[in-house]
């Protein structure tokens, strides 16, 4: 496990959906994305994220309760806002709930949680989570609004969206690429004036996660998709050593080079 103690350091959730998409394509227990979780914690991960969706295309409810007995890391539990989910959070209490969006036609999750919007729906389900001490984290788009509505309902821990950066490094749009990286920084620092503490995640890969990494303000970044993917061809403790080795430079690169320009 990582030293997150470290001041600057950047915490690194890893995803496990994609292991148990991979197990459910045959139906039966194999590959076991508890065995992955653990993988994980010996490979430098900080935490687990696992989503159970109204569908269970991937993470079954049996995964949840084994994660909580059989891992030493905290878990984030990624939710719909739906009283399924309530109770399924408030019979396992996870570390974390982040509550997203969730359509169940959609391959996956599709731009950030109206927050703002949704407000005297998420209200009482926030209040809940927190009663019983489960921090709670909305995942949103990189918005003051949205932040601002995360604020007045009490969530302490924002996660931004870092798909539409990630989409326009892939389709090699230079000028998006850097726009929507300047909306991620600066809903960072907005983020983090208003007291959020603030996590990023979603298409990050070995090519996207440095400039987001090297973001101050952010504290968590997400990832899951990528590294299970990139495991069929390293393994995954490889995928997620060199993942955590690109976000240690990145972040250490640009604590040097903002320690130069303060001197």
């Amino acid at each position: 496990m990582s030293d997150v103690t470290r001041p600057g350091y950047l915490r690194l959730g890893v995803n496990i959906d994609h292991v148990a998409t991979i197990r459910n394509a045959r139906g039966n227990d194999h590959p076991d994305p508890v065995r992955a979780a653990k993988l994980a914690a010996e490979a430098g991960a900080d935490g687990i994220t696992a989503h159970l969706r109204e569908d269970r295309r991937h993470i079954r409810d049996d995964d949840i309760a084994r994660l909580m007995d059989e891992i030493g890391l905290p878990l984030n539990l990624e939710m719909a806002a739906t009283p399924e989910m309530l109770a399924i959070a408030l019979k396992h209490r996870p570390h974390a709930c982040c509550i997203v969006p969730e359509r169940r036609e959609e391959v996956t999750t599709e731009g950030g949680l109206d927050a703002a919007g949704l407000h005297n729906h998420l209200k009482p389900i926030v209040d809940r989570l927190s009663d019983v001490g489960i921090r709670v984290s909305l995942f949103i788009n990189a918005d003051k609004r949205q932040l601002e509505a995360a604020r007045s309902l009490g969530a302490p821990v924002v996660e931004l969206h870092t798909g539409a950066y990630c989409d326009a490094v892939l389709e090699k749009q230079s000028a998006k690429r850097d726009g929507e990286l300047a909306r991620l920084v600066s809903a960072a620092r907005d983020g983090a004036a208003l007291g959020l503490e603030v996590h990023a995640g979603h298409g990050l890969t070995f090519d996207t996660v440095g400039p987001v990494a090297a973001i101050p303000e952010l504290a968590e970044l997400n990832i899951g998709h990528f590294l299970v993917g990139e495991a069929i061809f390293t393994g995954l403790a490889e995928s997620i050593r060199i993942m955590r080795e690109a976000m240690d430079v990145a972040r250490a690169t640009a604590d040097d080079l903002r320690s130069r320009d303060v001197r």
